[in-house]
C-alpha cells in the first residue's frame, strides 16, 4: 500500500506577527483540509513536527492542532522531533502509519517560531542537534560547524568560495518568485563573493549569505493511502520512495568531505523507485549552509566527491539547468524554520509537480527529488515524488 499527499498548506516565512506555534498552526491547518477536499472526521492521526528545544516554553505541541480544527478533538496526535529532519520525520510517521493499514488519512504538521528567541539563545538551542561534548565550544554555533566542513572540503578539494557564492546568488534568485520565501531580496554573486558590512563573515570562510535564516513558519499536508488518493481526492502525488538512513553524531567519527549518510540514503531511494539522479526533474534539497548543498551535489550523485563546484558553476544546477536544485529558493531564501523545512520541501515539491507554482513553475516538472537532513548530515531523508492525478 502506498502513500500520496492530496493538499497542502504553507504560511509565509520570516518574521510571523504570531504570537507562537499554536497561531501559525491555524495558519495552516484548516487550509490543509480544504485544499485536500478533506472533512475533519476523515483524519485517522495527526502528527506534528517540532524542534523547540527552548523556542517556546508550550511544549506538547501536537495538542495544539485540535486547538485550531476543534472537530480534530479526538483525534490521536503525536509530536515528532528529528532536529532539523523534524518535518521529513513526521511525514515518514504519517507514512508508515497509511502503510500498516491503521489509518486512511493523516495530517502532517510542521512548525517552529524562532524569531522572538533572541539570536545568541538561538545559536545554543541549534547547537543541541550537534553532538554537546566535543562540539558545544564551536566559534560560531552551527555556523561554525558547517564552517569546519567548508574549511576541511577546501583542504582537501580547494578553495570553492566563489561556488558557494554562486549558491547563494542561485537560491536568493529562484526565491524572488516564491510569495512564500522570508527573504526576497536578488543578491547577485558579486555581493555574495564579498566581505563586506552587510556581508559580513559568520564563521570562516562562511559569509552571510552562506547561512540560512532564523524564521518563523508553518505547513501542512493530507497523506492518504494511494488506493484512497485516487478515487477520492482531487489530487495525489505519490511517494515512489521514501527512505531515512542515519549516520555518527560526532563529526569526528566520520568523514568532514563528503556526506555519507546523505550519498546511501539517496541511493536507496533510487532503487526503490527504479530510478537514478539524470530522471529528475528537480531537487528541492537541504541548502541550511551553502556548503551542505554543495555536499549533496555529490551525495545524490550529480558530481564526484570533490567535483561539486562544477555543479553550480557550469550551470547545472540554475533554474534552467539539467537539473535545477532549489526552485523555491531552498532554505537560504525561503527560511528555515526548523520543523516547518521537510514539510515545506515537500509541499514546494508536489506544487511543481501540480503545476501551481506560479512563477516559481518549471517548465519540465515530473519526478522530484527531496533531501532533507538533521544535523550535519546526521539523519538523512530522501523522497522521490511524482504525480498520478
Amino acid at each position: 500500500m502506498g502513500a500520496c499527499m492530496i493538499g497542502w498548506a504553507h504560511s509565509r516565512f520570516g518574521k510571523s506577527e504570531a504570537a507562537g506555534a499554536e497561531e501559525l498552526i491555524a495558519e495552516v491547518v484548516g487550509e490543509c483540509l480544504r485544499h485536500a477536499d478533506v472533512g475533519p472526521q476523515e483524519i485517522d492521526a495527526i502528527f506534528l513536527g517540532t524542534f523547540n528545544n527552548g523556542f517556546s516554553r508550550q511544549d506538547f505541541q501536537a495538542s495544539l492542532v485540535a486547538l485550531a480544527v476543534p472537530e480534530l478533538r479526538f483525534t490521536p496526535a503525536t509530536r515528532v522531533e528529528n532536529a532539523c529532519a523534524t518535518g521529513s520525520a513526521a511525514i515518514h510517521a504519517g507514512i508508515r502509519q497509511i502503510e500498516s493499514g491503521r489509518a486512511r488519512r493523516v495530517l502532517v504538521v510542521g512548525v517552529e517560531k524562532m524569531t522572538a528567541t533572541p539570536t545568541p539563545e538561538v545559536g545554543d538551542i541549534l547547537l543541541g542537534a550537534s553532538y554537546r561534548k566535543e562540539e558545544a565550544e564551536v566559534e560560531g554555533g552551527f555556523a561554525g560547524v558547517f564552517a569546519n566542513i567548508a574549511q576541511a572540503y577546501f583542504q582537501a578539494h580547494g578553495d570553492r568560495r566563489e561556488s558557494l557564492a554562486r549558491i547563494a546568488a542561485k537560491n536568493h534568485a529562484n526565491g524572488m518568485a516564491n510569495p512564500y520565501a522570508h527573504m526576497r531580496k536578488p543578491f547577485d554573486f558579486d555581493f555574495c563573493n564579498e566581505v563586506s558590512e552587510k556581508n559580513p563573515i559568520v564563521a570562516g570562510p562562511l559569509r552571510r549569505t552562506d547561512c540560512s535564516l532564523i524564521s518563523d513558519g508553518a505547513a501542512a499536508m493530507v497523506i492518504a493511502d494511494t488506493d484512497t488518493a485516487l478515487t477520492t481526492a482531487p489530487r495525489a502525488v505519490y511517494f515512489r520512495a521514501a527512505e531515512h538512513v542515519n549516520d555518527f553524531l560526532p563529526l569526528s567519527r566520520r568523514s568532514k568531505t563528503s556526506f555519507e549518510g546523505a550519498a546511501r540514503a539517496w541511493n536507496s531511494a533510487y532503487e526503490r523507485a527504479k530510478v537514478g539522479v539524470a530522471d529528475l526533474s528537480f531537487v528541492e534539497t537541504h541548502d541550511c549552509f551553502t556548503i551542505a548543498e554543495l555536499l549533496e551535489y555529490e551525495a545524490m550523485g550529480l558530481a564526484r566527491e570533490g567535483e561539486g563546484h562544477r555543479i553550480i558553476d557550469e550551470g547545472i544546477s540554475a533554474f534552467g539547468g539539467r537539473l535545477p536544485v532549489n526552485p523555491s529558493g531552498g532554505l537560504k531564501s525561503k527560511g528555515h524554520p526548523i520543523g516547518a523545512t521537510g514539510v515545506s520541501q515537500h509541499v514546494m515539491a508536489a506544487m511543481q509537480l501540480c503545476g501551481d507554482a506560479g512563477d516559481m513553475q518549471l517548465p519540465r516538472a515530473e519526478l522530484a527529488g527531496v533531501f532533507n537532513m538533521g544535523g550535519a548530515a546526521v539523519a538523512n531523508y530522501v523522497s522521490i515524488l511524482e504525480r498520478l492525478k
